[in-house]
């Protein structure tokens, strides 16, 4: 008879060690370390023993330019936000985890989901084990969903789940959440790194064994992070992550990982007492009640993968009366906004050394690419001079550390979107000036090629 042996795992990295250590030597993490029962291996599991499951069934090699081509079929959610994000729509086969804070509307944007699929007549299971049925039907009255075709089910053992998805073999299953399945094999509690690893395991193989997509929900840690092993995010095919700041009605969808489209993409809805609403028009949205005329304020245009959008930049700089100087800022990393700082100073001589800063992005939205320098730079020395950027006026650019303004990727297309809201002029990089030419009349560009000649357009000699 084998032994039944135990081994302590980490609950935040899934690090394993056969006895108990205080702080985890993968992750760092204190009292992480939680001790697993695990049971000598016996006959393969039900969706492990059945042939053709998983992409790398065995078999010989075979040469890379032989192997059949098969058209790539996806399903549309008819949800545009969200088949973009995905690259098109649903694979059949792919796994998707769709994470997020709690109430965030992960359970919203699935159910909605479900009944998009159910109302064109494809068989989809909705598999629950969080929420009575009851509270289900509350949501799906709320949100106007009603399909013959939509199965709704409480369940937390994965056996039960993989007997049913091989009966029904739906157009698409959601499981909601992944932390509350267990395996009857295991032990170890739900939402424990070993059953997160086989739930996740057996339902992939499943999942692309009967070409099912499922979407799969997931709990957050505290830092934001799918909740169980780095190694679940590798096991799925597409990883999607809700997000919102400041908690406004604006939900944003980001692809961290996607097999099957680009990670570069992000989906914009908004949220109201009938569910989730698709942003039409983004940009008038993050600009809607901006100030005109007002100091330190700045709109820029960027590019969330390959959608450009118009967000406004705030800036308020004022004398240290607390304490030391600070740097504080919402939306932009605050390491850049204090090279930016360090820029200024250094190669236009505005004095701002002292000065508590703050900058803010309003809507929620997070400036990671640098063609917001000069946008963020013009907003400070704005508010620092208290004159007024132009409200008809777009600025966008990247400095470097000498104050060049470098140009930056696809800039027609930023200045096409300022064309579309009604900016009559934009500041850009010289470089980029005979790229957007055709987008705007020649007098209405104005190019620098440092910090402190946008400093002179903008603020005259100080």
């Amino acid at each position: 008879m084998a032994k039944i042996k135990t081994m302590h795992v980490c609950q935040e990295c899934g690090h394993e060690s056969p006895r108990w250590l205080g702080r985890c030597p993968s992750c760092l993490q204190w009292n992480t370390m939680v001790e697993e029962v695990r049971e000598p291996e016996g006959p393969p599991s039900v969706a492990s023993a059945r042939s053709g499951y998983g992409a790398a069934a065995g078999g010989e090699p075979i040469r890379l330019g032989d192997i059949e081509m098969l058209a790539e079929e996806r399903v549309k959610s008819d949800i545009a936000e969200l088949d973009m994000v995905l690259g098109g729509g649903f694979v059949p086969g792919g796994i998707v985890m769709l994470g997020g804070d709690p109430g965030i509307g992960k359970s919203t944007l699935s159910l909605q989901v479900a009944g998009h699929f159910a109302s064109k007549g494809l068989e989809v299971l909705y598999i629950s084990g969080e929420e009575s049925l009851t509270q289900i039907r509350l949501r799906a009255n709320r949100l106007g969903v009603d399909s013959k075709a939509l199965w709704v089910v409480g369940e937390t053992s994965v056996e039960r789940v993989e007997k049913l998805l091989s009966e029904k073999r739906p157009a698409l299953a959601v499981i909601d959440s992944i932390q509350t399945l267990q395996s009857e094999s295991l032990t170890s509690a739900p939402g424990s790194v070993a059953q997160l690893r086989e739930v996740t395991s057996r339902l992939t193989q499943i999942g692309k064994g009967f070409s099912i997509p499922i979407v799969l929900v997931g709990h957050v840690t505290k830092e934001g992070a799918i909740a169980g092993p780095k190694v679940l995010e590798h096991m799925v095919d597409t990883v999607l992550y809700f997000e919102s700041q400041n908690a406004g009605a604006f939900r944003l969808l980001r692809a961290v990982k996607n097999r099957f489209g680009s990670t570069n993409e992000v989906g914009i809805f908004e949220m109201r007492g009938d569910g989730l609403h698709e942003v039409g028009n983004p940009s008038a949205a993050f600009l809607e009640g901006r100030p005109t005329d007002a100091p330190g304020s700045v709109v820029v245009p960027i590019l969330e993968g390959t959608r450009p959008l118009m967000v406004e930049v705030q800036a308020l700089v004022s004398p240290t009366n607390y304490g030391p100087p600070r740097v504080t800022a919402v939306g932009v990393d605050t390491n850049r906004v204090i090279l930016l700082l360090n820029i200024l100073e250094k190669r236009t001589g505005a004095k701002v050394a002292g000065m508590d800063v703050f900058i803010n992005v309003a809507g929620g939205l997070k400036l990671m690419e640098p063609a917001a320098d000069l946008a963020i730079a013009m907003a400070i020395l704005s508010s620092f001079y208290e004159r007024a950027v132009p409200s008809d006026l777009a600025i966008f650019g990247e400095l470097g550390l000498t104050g060049e303004v470098r140009a930056v990727a696809q800039a027609a297309r930023r200045v096409a979107e300022t064309r579309k809201l009604g900016f009559k002029r934009v500041l850009g990089p010289k470089a980029n000036i005979q790229e957007v030419k055709d987008e705007l009349k020649e007098s209405a560009l104005l190019g620098a090629q440092h910090v402190a000649e946008a400093r002179r357009l903008l603020f005259g000699d100080r």
